[in-house]
């Protein structure tokens, strides 16, 4: 049996509309793992918002801020920080000084405007003094509250030739360094755990998975995925509501021989 490592983004792709994890879901993937493969998450939050999942769900490693930080095993890897995130900042306020602004640094979201209305449960820290409290520190990532994907790429004049902003869930600019990919997280897994890229499937649907989908083996976009993010996958699965991405390993995976799938 060929080892397989399983990829699968969380928000709109692994978890129902609800955020909840079905049985189901929880089933085929520890049989995933029973059966010898490997089981990856890969998503854009931070480690903290993710690990209420993961007190359900057993991975075997899991990529967090959209490929900034890795954490296998409960070790984390910290290789694709923003140095100096403050100077960004300031040259973001300066030219567009009413921008709603979050950033991540040290598993902490802080942030000049109410986060909870984007993250509600998540927490924040309220910043009075224009991010004085990074200073010093690297971030994960630079979070601006956007309203559009043209509105979004207005900030990119912003950015030095190190850094990136991709849309996500259509509300906000993600900014990152441009070694912070889950692609390039992915493939320091997969190089770990001495799986080739071609047996690796990832799943996802939004923006910020279309590096991942294509960089892969096989890359599969759930159905109720972004329609870009559809024309750039391998296979269309059922719906993240529907445990497509459960159904779609069960059927092609664990039991690939059985003439009903």
């Amino acid at each position: 049996m060929e080892r397989k490592m399983i990829v699968t983004d969380l928000d709109g792709t692994l978890l129902k509309g609800d955020k909840s994890i079905s049985e189901l879901t929880c089933k085929i993937m520890k049989k995933t793992r029973d059966s010898g493969h490997k089981f990856v998450i890969a998503t854009a939050r931070p480690l903290r918002a993710a690990n209420k999942f993961l007190e359900v769900l057993d991975i075997d490693a899991g990529i967090y801020h959209n490929g900034a930080l890795i954490n296998i095993a409960g070790k984390k890897i910290d290789s694709f920080q923003i140095e100096n995130p403050k100077a960004v900042i300031d040259e973001i306020s300066g030219k567009y000084p009413n921008s709603n602004i979050a950033v991540e640094s040290d598993d902490v979201l802080y942030s000049n405007f109410d986060a909870e209305r984007l993250w509600p449960g998540n927490g924040y820290v309220f910043t009075e003094t224009n991010f004085t409290e990074i200073e010093g520190k690297s971030a994960d990532k630079i979070i601006i509250e956007v309203t559009s994907y043209d509105d979004m790429k207005k900030y990119e004049e912003c950015l030095n030739d190190d850094l990136y902003i991709q849309l996500s869930e259509n509300n906000i600019g993600m900014i990152m360094k441009k070694k912070a990919t889950k692609s390039n997280a992915i493939k320091y897994i997969a190089d770990l755990f001495d799986i080739e890229m071609e047996n690796v499937i990832a799943f996802g649907d939004d923006y910020n998975d279309i590096d991942m989908l294509l960089s892969c083996g096989t890359g599969i976009c759930v159905k109720n995925g972004v329609e870009e993010v559809q024309k750039n996958a391998d296979i269309i699965c059922d719906t993240n509501e529907n445990d497509g991405v459960a159904k779609w390993i069960e059927c092609n995976i664990l039991n690939a021989n059985e003439e009903s799938c």
